[in-house]
């Protein structure tokens, strides 16, 4: 595997990628999310759901150092990063896509893969590649990496903004609804990619999706409502009334 990559630390499923315990956030005094408790086991993906409005996004942006929670604690691979800033986390290994993909519309998807280098730990050195475990995870983007980003499809955005965050070398990738204004067959190539990269780097994956095929991909779920969490569980065991109660439209 290309260094890019590789160079991670073997991951234990017995240890915890991601520990967030009692976490309280507020917009101004509103109380958002309520008593928070999840966990990200290393190299497994967890799927967060839960309807419009529950508070989803709001854990992630918390989780990735948008949000300044009010009480709980955030721990990333045993170490606490409530103190850490976006970009610090960044380095630490956080990878996020957020939803709406913010790719940058007047860089070449080549010059967008690049800029993912800025979360490395170590920084960009200036004259690294572009992995090909890149492209064998997303192989369109090999034939379009001179295009304007803003002239790509929404799937093959979706692409670009997952792969770059890839480019970054993360422990924990982060994905806000990936599928969202996406056509199924491009979903199902996203979804197998997501599913490879856990597989075969051991890159833990905390994704919010409503999509119940991709759901399904995940090894756990996290069910919201009203700003809590209120259901979890094995994917596997996902039964009828919690897909009717979280999930339908």
């Amino acid at each position: 595997m290309n260094q890019a990559i590789a160079n991670l630390p073997t991951p234990n499923p017995t240890q915890l990628m991601l520990q967030v315990t009692g976490l309280n956030v507020y917009y101004g005094e509103s109380h958002i999310l309520r008593d928070v408790d999840l966990s990200v086991p290393s190299g497994q993906m967890v799927c967060l759901i839960g309807r419009n409005g529950v508070g989803k996004t709001t854990l992630l942006k918390t989780i990735i150092g948008l949000l300044k929670p009010r009480t709980g604690t955030i721990t990333l691979a045993g170490e606490q990063i409530n103190s850490k800033s976006p970009d610090n986390r960044a380095r630490l290994g956080i990878g996020y896509v957020p939803q709406g993909r913010e790719i940058i519309p007047r860089l070449t998807v080549k010059e967008n893969l690049l800029l993912g280098l800025e979360a490395r730990r170590g920084g960009r050195s200036g004259n690294e590649e572009i992995p090909e475990e890149i492209f064998a995870l997303f192989p369109v983007l090999k034939s379009m990496l001179s295009r304007m980003g803003g002239d790509l499809s929404g799937g093959q955005q979706q692409q670009l903004a997952i792969a770059r965050a890839l480019m970054g070398k993360p422990q924990l990738l982060v994905l806000d609804e990936p599928t969202e204004g996406i056509q199924p067959s491009i979903i199902l190539e996203i979804e197998a990619a997501v599913r490879r990269i856990v597989a075969s780097t051991g890159i833990s994956v905390l994704l919010v999706e409503q999509h119940l095929h991709f759901v399904r991909q995940a090894d756990k779920y996290y069910a919201m409502q009203k700003g809590g969490i209120v259901a979890s569980g094995l994917t596997s065991e996902l039964s009828n009334e919690v897909i009717q109660r979280f999930l339908a439209v």
